[in-house]
């Protein structure tokens, strides 16, 4: 039996991960990337799914469905039959036994976590993804948060802006130099608004098999960005911490 209940996601995870998996914490080549939100409807699960694909791309990568209420992302598969998706989908009970044969675990969480939670979720990841749309109410729930995520250290998450306007809008803009007000780390790229992303969602595919939409290029570049950010992220720690590492010695 894995050591942890349904409903205690971040340390559950956690320790199926330490224990069952082979997936070294931080050490560049693994990686562990979680996606949490403050509010529902922000592309948490969008973000999942094509950051899942394209680690999928250069090693085997699995995605943990543990939004439990929506199940976003089990749909999401389902409804391309199993094959519109390249990477593996599991429930979070699965996680112990068949994590071990990734190299790369994206975890998809339930929206809101607590302060408990977001602690959790940091200690398990390499890196915590959150998304957030450059819109009034999304933006209050981060105001919410900022004094909770400070303290989580700098390193340790990235704030995602999401569903971006197309220029000459400037909400995104306005997103960006609000969060920073709030002193939140921000990833520098973006994801913009395009309506290829809810016809990949109808037919359970990623965006860049969203062929009649002219956008779904732009759509999966953007995503692409992201993708290789996080890596140069998790690189940079990794550099980090074996730099400290061998300081002490």
């Amino acid at each position: 039996m894995l050591p942890y209940s349904s409903a205690a996601l971040p340390q559950g995870v956690i320790t199926a991960i330490r224990r069952y998996c082979n997936t070294p914490y931080g050490t560049g080549r693994h990686m562990i990337i979680t996606l949490a939100s403050f509010k529902g409807g922000v592309a948490k699960s969008t973000t999942a799914i094509h950051l899942a694909a394209l680690l999928q791309e250069s090693a085997p990568t699995v995605l943990v469905d543990h939004d439990q209420e929506n199940r976003s992302v089990t749909k999401w598969y389902q409804r391309g039959n199993g094959e519109g998706l390249k990477f593996r989908v599991i429930d979070h009970f699965l996680l112990g036994r068949e994590g071990r044969n990734y190299t790369h675990i994206v975890i998809d969480t339930k929206a809101a976590p607590g302060k408990e939670d977001l602690e959790n979720l940091v200690r398990g990841s390499d890196l915590l993804i959150i998304p957030c749309f450059p819109e009034i109410m999304a933006l209050d729930t981060m105001v919410d948060a900022a004094q909770i995520l400070n303290g989580l250290g700098a390193n340790s998450y990235r704030v995602l802006l999401t569903n971006v306007p197309p220029s000459p809008q400037k909400d995104g803009l306005y997103a960006r130099q609000a969060l920073q007000e709030l002193n939140l780390p921000l990833f520098k790229c973006q994801i913009r608004s395009a309506k290829a992303f809810k016809k990949a969602s109808e037919r359970g595919v990623t965006v860049d098999q969203v062929r009649d939409y002219d956008n779904n290029v732009v759509a999966w570049g953007d995503y692409e960005a992201l993708a290789q950010e996080v890596k140069d992220i998790v690189l940079a720690q990794t550099t980090t911490t074996k730099e400290q590492v061998t300081d002490h010695e």
